[in-house]
């Protein structure tokens, strides 16, 4: 069920259609812009107040023309003929030396916060690198990130982090969930509206017990006790063969 169909284009912010926000921020960052006509019609519901481009991120806001607010990172994945540009246009140049401990889309994402930014939502953080996909998915356990609301997107794919005690998946009949332990186990996990229930069970770190699960009634559900459960919303997964 790793694929999706086509019946519609995915949810915004948490998977649901969002109201317009002032504390919202769109980060972009330099991995792959899956499905960019897919983004377009997810973004035309966002309407970010902050688009901030994480140094070669900025290529992919050209592509979906997008004005971009913010410009930061060590830019070496950018022309100085467009950071220039970007820069004429109002964008504001925040240059970090290659020596940085942080990654680009680290520094993005700790820029919203400062701005404020309350909900935020991450293109290209998937790439053909490993390392910086692994990286990209685990700064959603960033302390500064705990109290914001921060989704992942790649095409009309979505994913976020739970804490205890859990919360609504924002997914629609027929959508495929995954629900992933990071950093540990998830105890005491109970679900309510997916095909294959989980009863106060434990998901263990590494094992790969909740993935590929199907929403069968709206609203689902998930409750845990203890640990962090990276949630994927693959939407008609269910569809697919």
């Amino acid at each position: 069920m790793a694929g999706s169909a086509t019946k519609h284009p995915g949810h915004s912010l948490r998977g649901v259609a969002s109201s317009l926000r002032e504390t919202t921020a769109l980060v972009i960052a330099n991995g792959d812009l899956a499905e960019p006509d897919i983004v377009r019609q997810r973004l035309a519901s966002l309407a970010p107040r902050w688009v901030i481009a994480a140094d070669g991120g900025s290529q992919h806001a050209e592509t979906l023309g997008l004005h971009v607010d913010v410009l930061i990172g060590d830019l070496d994945s950018i022309e100085p003929a467009q950071a220039e540009r970007l820069r004429a246009d109002g964008a504001q140049i925040i240059a970090h030396p290659p020596g940085k401990d942080e990654t680009d889309l680290e520094l993005a994402l700790l820029h919203a916060r400062a701005l404020g930014a309350t909900e935020l939502v991450v293109l290209g953080a998937v790439g053909d690198r490993l390392d910086m996909t692994l990286a990209n998915v685990m700064l959603l356990l960033h302390p500064a990130l705990r109290r914001a609301q921060v989704a992942l997107w790649h095409g009309r794919q979505t994913a976020f982090v739970l804490h205890p005690p859990g919360g609504e998946i924002p997914a629609r009949a027929g959508d495929g969930v995954s629900l992933i332990p990071l950093g540990g186990d998830a105890t005491a996990v109970r679900t309510e509206g997916l095909a294959f229930p989980l009863v106060g069970e434990r998901l263990h770190l590494a094992a790969a017990r909740g993935v590929s699960n199907v929403v069968t009634s709206e609203p689902a559900r998930v409750s845990f006790k203890e640990g962090t459960l990276l949630v994927v919303i693959l939407p008609d997964a269910a569809t697919e063969s």
